[in-house]
This record gives structure tokens, C-alpha cells and sequence, in this order.
């Protein structure tokens, strides 16, 4: 039970077969060997995992019943490389390398910017021009960095160096880098199977063009998001009682609350050993001076995490398209509904995520730990499917950076930003995060600038910031503006340029940048627009087509329906015109065509989008931008069948229920009764206590007596019988007409 954390009494198959994996190990309680089948977990996991196995054997162990079926996805396939410790060698072929605790890495790639050598040690002149050449490419593929392993084999398996031959392994790298203006460093060391394995970071030195990561901050109000990111870029602990978030607030009224309403960017440089740039002071340092100072730099983009401002949120998540999402928690605070809102966006988007629970200095052991269980289950969940995993060392950190990108694991950081604790391997984590994107690809293609603010600034005139998805833009270079309110595009100039506050002559893909812009007005500028290259020929997009997925609604989705869309930069209401089904409800897929309500926006097909409207959520995306041609316009709704009196239905009640006799009086009886008239037949004064029209009276026989209490005004304060009360008309009211009096009175004769 204490080996694998679970709550449960096992049946004696169960515990027999545990027994025989159990016995045969080195170190009892640590690691479970069945062919090749590795599994870790400390006695304080409470489910989170340090693993390495083949499919096979966790086959193996879900058949038997050991392992839950449930707790691990069905195409996690070979979790080696998801390894966060390394195991101690055991007897078996080491040849291959499956029946000993090396760890074992995946099969080299041609591509990427992950190389494996076996060793580097004196090195012939023809052999060092391809070793650079080699490492040219693999700086090419990480965007000016790459990974190197020495002591392992092109097949994964970690041979190990003695101690000279690494140093001189090492010392070979970096005469190699410093041929390519970068520099190496080791960021970790580990045993092989006769020797040592070093990982060593390349990267390239600070330049005019740094490398760029973009992170989104997000999770609950007062998780502790502005404060961690003026902790992380201030280089200094905070007070507790606000200290450091003041460093980050744009606007008054956020320092008063303490809650960001609006987005804020942020940065923390890296050099090429890969060490921190911003340092602590009265004043710090500022943005230009960390840009010339980094080799990397990480954007971090502090997003709001109130209710109130979640539309905030979702445009900083598809507007400034992150390459990752850090999500917050508070330990003290648990999972809440924005927390879960603000991942499930994330994954909508297919950002990686990775987690932070912070505040551990003043929460309480026991809530710290059910914070912790909340986030597994979260994680776990059939929505979400990832292996959460907690950071404890530096090895974790490595093996963590490495994977992230696959999507399939999300590391957990638990931190405290009064007392420090945790914050150095959260460093290191940024800092090896490598890039999601080829950004050297996009740069060649044609320009696409994507707006996601606007000024006017004096001096200088209209200025736009955003981020190049695409190519790149120089100064002076003419680019089209647009789609205005007329569904047009504009040619505009560039008039200057700047990147994290730094002047720049060029922009490339991947980069956020401020743009000044020629004989351009404030005005006419607005979020949401793009700036193109004219070789693009762009077309303004009113109507699309989408393929969605509704992930909650309450009733049912059809045409005419109408919510908010969140596209890229796009963001606006569009109404659906027509789809693949008559209605869509909670888990459907469709194909739908939609169109923009307002005004025509700049769209691609491929595209990710998420809409919403209400507590309704859908995600999706665009697969044809529809020509103005094929535009359908609005779907005319049918209008609703009026009421129309039956041929074959009565005019009146039939005479039999008139004449049925009722139980209570009515206002007709109490007014033609004998006791109640004089000689003459004439009504008596009623004295405002009752009063009966005689429009409407058949020939002798009585009136239905809904028919009269239709007609009978209400005076005074006595309430009449109920019967005689429906359909009266209140006082001071007109009349109602003719037809809506014959559509009462048939309902009335239905009911009777």
C-alpha cells in the first residue's frame, strides 16, 4: 500500500505479482523492474509521477488489474522519455540497454536542435569543419540555441565518459561554438553505463536579433500572478504586502485593488551561459538595457484573472498568440471555476500549460496537500489528459524542458515569493524552454502583423503594437492596412520602429513590436486589424465557414444564433447562418457558416477560434474564407403562425354549458335574479360592490358567465371569485380588439 499510495486492500493475485517484481530489485520501495517496466513514486506523490515504461508492460500491469486503467491515456505510448530520475544500473544486457537503470534516451533525430555525440576528443581539421558545420544546423533549428549530449549514442543509450575525456569532450564544444559566436554550458551531469553524461546548452551570444519566447500568465484573482512576475523580473523577494506587484501595475486603480484589469508585459532576460539579466536595484534596469544584455528573452504577458475581465483574458490568449500558458494557483485558494475557465481556453488553443501553486509559505500543510490533489485530478481529467508531474530537483527541471513541448506532461512548481523557495528551478525552466515555432520559416514568407493595441503618441504620431506572425518588415517598407469599416485596405508606410522599447531596423516573424506608421490618424486605427504585404493581395472576410465543437450549452444551438468569436486579433459578434444539421446541442460537431455582424475582419483558414455567449462555450476552426460572391446574407426567420379562428370552431359556448348549473353565483345571477330587480325589471343600484354589462346577453337563456366576466371593470378592493377574475381587464387599460377577444373566448370554450 505505501508503494503504490492507493487507499485500498488488494486481492492476493494482485499482491503476489507485486511481490515478484518487488523481490527482484536492488532498492526495495524505489523502483519496480518487469521487463524494462520502470515506475516511481515517492511515498508523498499522492499520485504525481517520476515514470519511464514501455506501453507493453503498462499493458501488462492494467491487465492484472494493479494499474488503473483510468490514470494513464491510451497513447501515452513509450513514457522513457518522460523519465525524471535517473536509475542505478542493474544486472542485464547492457548492450541494448533495456535491462539496466541508465537511463535511456529517444532515438536521435535529423531534425530539432538535440544532438547526440559519443565523444568529441581531438578531433581531426576535416572532422571539426563538419562538427561546426553540424552545430551551424542544429542553432538553426532551436532558433539560436540547441542541446548537445555527450556520452550517448545515436540510439539513446548513455554510454558515459571517463572523467578526461568529457572535460576534453566539453572543451572541443565549445572551440566549436565560439566558431558560431555562441557558448556552451553544462547544465547537468549524470552516470552512464561506464561513465559519465553531460547535457551541455548552446547559445548563441547577445545580439541585435534575440530570441523570443512568449509565456501568458494566468489563473484566479489573487493567485499571485503580477506578484510572481515582479519577483521573477525585479531580482528581488517580495514584502508580503504587495511589494513587488506595484513593479508590474499599469493603472491606479490596479494598485488600489491590487487585481490586474488590463494586459501587461513583462520581460527577464537570459545571456548565452544562460544566466539572468535582470538584477536588482533602486531603479533596476531597463527594458533596452536587458534586450542588449539577452541572448533569450521571456515575455511574459500578465493577464487578468477576475471574472469581470475575462474577455480581457481571451484576447490576450488568442491576440498574442503564447507559446505557453503558466497557470496559477493559490495554495490556499484550490481549483476554482476561473482557474478551470482560464486552462480549458488554453487547451482550446493548444497552448502547453505548465503549473505554479504559490503561497506554499502560508498554507497549511494539510490544505496544501488537498490544493495538490485537486490539481491532479484536474489534470488527469478526460478533457485535459496530462501526466501531472511536481519539480523537485534540477534533473526534473532538464527532463521537463526537454518534453514539455510534446504536449503530453504538465510540470507542477510549488513556490513562495516572500521566502524564495522553488524560484531558482522555476528560472531554470524558462530558461530552457525552447521555442514551438520555425520561426526562420515564417520569416519567409510575405509580411502579416497582427494589431493588438493603438496610440497616438506626440511627436510622432499614430503608432500600432503587435506581432509578426509572418516574414518580416523593414523601416520605410510600403505595407496595406486594414480591413477598415469599409471592408478595405490602405496602403501605409512605416515610419519607425521599436522592439521591447529598443529601435530596431528590422522586424522578424515571431517578435512583438510598435510600429509608426506614415499620414495614418488615430482614428482610423482600431484592434483587430492587420498589416499585410501587398503581394498577399488580401480580401476583407465577412462570412466563413468553421468546423465547431460545442462544449457546453444549455438548450439548443440553430441558425440565427448569435455569440461572441474570438479569432486571433478578431473579436466580434457573428451570427450563425447555416449548418450541416438542424440543431447542435452540448458535445456536437458541425460544419457552420457564419457571419461577422458588424464589420468584415481579417481571417485564415486553419485558424483556431473559440465562441461564447453566456455560460455557452464552443471551439473550432476555420476552414474557408467564403468569397463575396458566394455570400448568403441573413437567414430570413419564419414567421410565426397567427391566430386564426377555426371554421368548424363556435362562435359563442354552446348553450348546454351556459345553462349547467354552477356552484358559486355568478355576477349575471346576482344581477337578474328576481330578489334583485324591481317590479319594472330595471337593475338596482349596486353601490360599487358589483356591476354587470348586459352587452353580450342571449336571447332568454343566460350568458356563460365568462362571457360577462370579461366585461366586468374591478372597483374597489373586494377580490372577485376566480372564475370571473381571468380575463378581466385592469383598470385604465384599453380594451382589447376583436380578434384577440374571439382567441380568448376560444380558449375559454376548450377549456370548458
Amino acid at each position: 500500500l505505501c508503494l503504490c499510495g492507493t487507499g485500498f486492500l488488494w486481492s492476493p493475485d494482485r499482491i503476489q505479482l507485486w511481490l515478484d517484481v518487488f523481490l527482484s530489485l536492488p532498492r526495495p520501495g524505489r523502483t519496480i523492474m518487469d521487463a524494462g517496466f520502470v515506475v516511481r513514486e515517492s511515498s508523498h506523490s499522492n499520485g504525481f509521477h517520476s515514470i519511464t515504461s514501455p506501453k507493453s508492460a503498462l499493458e501488462k500491469l492494467q491487465k492484472n488489474g494493479v494499474v488503473d486503467a483510468d490514470h494513464y491515456d491510451d497513447d501515452i505510448g513509450d513514457l522513457s522519455e518522460f523519465s525524471l530520475h535517473h536509475s542505478e544500473p542493474i544486472p542485464g544486457d547492457a548492450t541494448n540497454g533495456e535491462h539496466c537503470g541508465v537511463q535511456k534516451l529517444p532515438q536521435e533525430s535529423e531534425e530539432g536542435n538535440v544532438e547526440y555525440k559519443r565523444k568529441l576528443v581531438n578531433p581531426s581539421p576535416e572532422r571539426l569543419e563538419h562538427l561546426v558545420s553540424q552545430l551551424k544546423f542544429r542553432l538553426a533549428e532551436g532558433c539560436g540555441e540547441c542541446l548537445y549530449e555527450i556520452g550517448v549514442e545515436d540510439n539513446g543509450i548513455g554510454s558515459g565518459l571517463s572523467a578526461d575525456e568529457l572535460r576534453e569532450s566539453i572543451d572541443t564544444l565549445k572551440h566549436m561554438a565560439s566558431k558560431l559566436n555562441a557558448d556552451a554550458s553544462v547544465i547537468r551531469t549524470r552516470d552512464g553505463l561506464s561513465g559519465t553524461v553531460a547535457e551541455v546548452l548552446v547559445r548563441r551570444y547577445a545580439a541585435e536579433e534575440f530570441f523570443e519566447v512568449r509565456v501568458a500568465v494566468v489563473g484566479n484573482v489573487d493567485s499571485g500572478k503580477s506578484t510572481l512576475l515582479g519577483v521573477l523580473t525585479r531580482g528581488q523577494l517580495d514584502n508580503g504586502r504587495g511589494l513587488a506587484r506595484s513593479h508590474v501595475f499599469l493603472h491606479r486603480h490596479e494598485m488600489e485593488s491590487g487585481r490586474t484589469s488590463s494586459i501587461s508585459s513583462q520581460i527577464l532576460g537570459f545571456d548565452s551561459k544562460g544566466k539572468i539579466v535582470n538584477t536588482a536595484g533602486l531603479k533596476g534596469m531597463t527594458t533596452m538595457e536587458i534586450c542588449e544584455a539577452s541572448a533569450k528573452i521571456i515575455n511574459f504577458i500578465d493577464l487578468a484573472g477576475h471574472e469581470k475581465y475575462l474577455k480581457t483574458t481571451m484576447f490576450g490568449l488568442t491576440g498574442h498568440a503564447p507559446d505557453f500558458a503558466m497557470l496559477m494557483v493559490g495554495a490556499n485558494m484550490g481549483v476554482s471555476q476561473m482557474t478551470k475557465e482560464h486552462l480549458g481556453i488554453s487547451l482550446a488553443l493548444r497552448v502547453p500549460v505548465f503549473v505554479i501553486v504559490t503561497k506554499i509559505d502560508l498554507c497549511p500543510e494539510n490544505i496544501l496537500k488537498e490544493t495538490m490533489l485537486q490539481i491532479k485530478k484536474v489534470l488527469k481529467s478526460p478533457g485535459c489528459k496530462k501526466i501531472p508531474i511536481v519539480i523537485r530537483s534540477e534533473d526534473d527541471v532538464v527532463v521537463a524542458a526537454r518534453n514539455f513541448v510534446s504536449d503530453r506532461i504538465a510540470p507542477i512548481f510549488c513556490v513562495s515569493n516572500v521566502s524564495g523557495k522553488n524560484l531558482d528551478l522555476l528560472k531554470q525552466f524558462l530558461n530552457l524552454l525552447p521555442a514551438r515555432t520555425d520561426w526562420d520559416q515564417m520569416s519567409k514568407l510575405p509580411a502579416e502583423f497582427h494589431i493588438d493595441a493603438t496610440w497616438s503618441v506626440p511627436g510622432v504620431g499614430a503608432v500600432v503594437s503587435g506581432t509578426l506572425m509572418k516574414g518580416t518588415i523593414d523601416l520605410n517598407q510600403t505595407l496595406l492596412l486594414g480591413p477598415d469599416e469599409f471592408s478595405k485596405f490602405v496602403s501605409v508606410s512605416v515610419k519607425s520602429m521599436q522592439t521591447k522599447r529598443m529601435p530596431v531596423r528590422t522586424v522578424r516573424a515571431g517578435q512583438t513590436a510598435s510600429i509608426a506608421l506614415r499620414k495614418v490618424t488615430r482614428s482610423s486605427l482600431r484592434k483587430g486589424m492587420v498589416l499585410l504585404a501587398p503581394a498577399l493581395k488580401p480580401r476583407a472576410c465577412r462570412e466563413f465557414d468553421a468546423e465547431i465543437l460545442v462544449l457546453y450549452h444549455s438548450t439548443t444551438i440553430a441558425p440565427n444564433y448569435q455569440a461572441v468569436l474570438h479569432c486571433g486579433v478578431a473579436q466580434q459578434t457573428v451570427k450563425l447562418l447555416t449548418m450541416d444539421k438542424e440543431y447542435i446541442r452540448t458535445g456536437d460537431k458541425a460544419k457552420c457558416r457564419f457571419k461577422f455582424m458588424h464589420r468584415a475582419e481579417w481571417l485564415c483558414e486553419g485558424t483556431r477560434l473559440i465562441f461564447r455567449e453566456g455560460r455557452t462555450k464552443g471551439i473550432g476552426k476555420v476552414v474557408r474564407i467564403v468569397p463575396e460572391d458566394e455570400h448568403i446574407g441573413d437567414v430570413v426567420k419564419k414567421k410565426p403562425v397567427k391566430y386564426e379562428e377555426a371554421a368548424d370552431a363556435p362562435s359563442a359556448p354552446p348553450a348546454t354549458v351556459a345553462a349547467a348549473p354552477l356552484a358559486v353565483p355568478t355576477v349575471h345571477h346576482l344581477a337578474h335574479s328576481p330578489s334583485s330587480t324591481n317590479g319594472s325589471g330595471a337593475h338596482p343600484p349596486t353601490h360599487g360592490r358589483y356591476h354587470a354589462h348586459g352587452t353580450g346577453h342571449h336571447h332568454a337563456g343566460h350568458a356563460p358567465p365568462e362571457e360577462h366576466s370579461k366585461a366586468a371593470p374591478q372597483k374597489g378592493k373586494e377580490k372577485l371569485p376566480e372564475e370571473h377574475s381571468k380575463g378581466t381587464p385592469q383598470k385604465g387599460k384599453e380594451k382589447p380588439d376583436e380578434k384577440s377577444h374571439a382567441k380568448r373566448e376560444h380558449k375559454e370554450a376548450k377549456k370548458r
